[in-house]
């Protein structure tokens, strides 16, 4: 029965097993005890001393080993494994009446938050947001929200909600659920910044409001994605090199497959958003220039919201231990505050080598990006 525990604990072996199967085949090194059988077939697993083994259909590999080393390797590999699954969704603030996503339909007919939602009673109202910040990850998306959650005429979600990627069926009504209360002129806002990255997203987003305000945090791709590799690592000790995830075999062109590479082509995913939102909607934020200059990036995001420039110089400190600016009184309290630990730490080394192929690679990708925004970030 769905929901029931016993089937929660098959479909995570499932899932496990099918991450396991299908990781590149330049990894299968990495993996102590393990070794492929070409000749069975795919998703097969491999156990006991007798060498027993289950059927797969179609061509692929089997993983064959001692019961103890593969025990070894599954655990070792969870956290790995659940980096790539899809996270939880976060709890409501309260319970509405479950809620259908927007059909193509409720989209012509009526516009999102007409009465026929639930409102909120109390001290102001729960609204959908009227700005996201959708991306990028590692980009300075955290640091942004912080910053502009000083301004009182902006109330955020603190938690990403991850709906238009991963909690969409939920429905629209558990989504405005989850949103602070706000008061007549003040803006609702959230940030995931993996909306940037997923297809339905744009189209999601479009259904809920086509008139949202869309905030990109961008930084330089070859320090984002090393950035990307450097918090994998603090979750995975174990993990591959740098060189051996970023480039295929480790010696060959770039694996645009991986994630950290993929999410840096920012033209690409651009192109996807554009077809549903006016580049009009749109405000590029630079990452280095929220670290070198934070009151004027955040300025500009003020004057993007229609907002008058609350938060300003004052509110900043450069932290020379984190290279980052802090903000010297945060949002509801009276002393100094930089982000957490995760913030600000230290890149592991990649061979300069390795840098150069990298910043070849996202050249064209980078002034195509710039040809569309009319910014031009520096990177090359």
């Amino acid at each position: 029965a769905a929901g029931h525990p016993g089937a929660e604990q098959k479909s995570g072996a499932r899932g496990l097993s099918a991450a396991l199967a299908g990781m590149r085949p330049s990894l299968w090194p990495w993996l102590p005890g393990l070794q492929r059988d070409p000749m069975a077939g795919s998703g097969a697993l491999g156990g006991g001393a007798g060498g027993g083994q289950s059927a797969g259909t179609g061509q692929g590999a089997t993983l064959r080993g001692p019961r103890a080393p593969l025990l070894l390797v599954v655990l070792a590999l969870g956290a790995y494994c659940l980096c790539a699954l899809p996270g939880r969704c976060p709890p409501a603030a309260r319970a509405p009446a479950p809620s259908a996503a927007p059909t193509e339909q409720s989209r012509s007919g009526r516009r999102p938050g007409a009465p026929d939602l639930p409102v909120a009673s109390g001290s102001g109202h729960r609204r959908f947001p009227q700005a996201l910040i959708v991306g990028v990850k590692k980009g300075g998306t955290r640091a942004l929200l912080e910053f502009l959650r000083l301004h009182p005429d902006i109330r955020a979600l603190g938690s990403e909600p991850h709906f238009f990627d991963r909690c969409y069926e939920r429905g629209l009504a558990w989504y405005r659920s989850l949103m602070p209360r706000t008061l007549d002129g003040q803006i609702t806002m959230e940030k995931t910044p993996s909306y940037f990255v997923t297809q339905e997203a744009p189209c999601r987003i479009h259904g809920m409001s086509p008139d949202t305000k869309l905030i990109v945090v961008v930084r330089n791709p070859v320090t984002r994605a090393i950035s990307d590799y450097a918090q994998m690592l603090s979750k995975t000790p174990g993990l591959p090199s740098f060189r051996a995830l970023a480039f295929r075999h480790g010696l060959g062109p770039v694996d645009t497959a991986w994630s950290a590479v993929r999410i840096g082509l920012y033209a690409q995913h651009l192109d996807n958003w554009l077809r549903y939102f006016p580049l009009s909607h749109f405000l590029f934020v630079s990452g280095e220039r929220l670290v070198s200059d934070p009151a004027g990036e955040v300025g500009r995001v003020q004057d993007f919201l229609g907002l008058k420039r609350v938060v300003t110089d004052k509110h900043f400190y450069f932290n020379a231990t984190k290279g980052f600016p802090c903000l010297k009184k945060a949002q509801g309290s009276s002393r100094p505050r930089c982000l957490g630990k995760s913030k600000g730490r230290p890149h592991p080394r990649v061979p300069w080598a390795l840098v150069q192929r990298l910043q070849d690679f996202y050249r064209p990708f980078n002034r195509k990006f710039y040809q569309i925004t009319g910014q031009d970030f520096g990177w090359d």
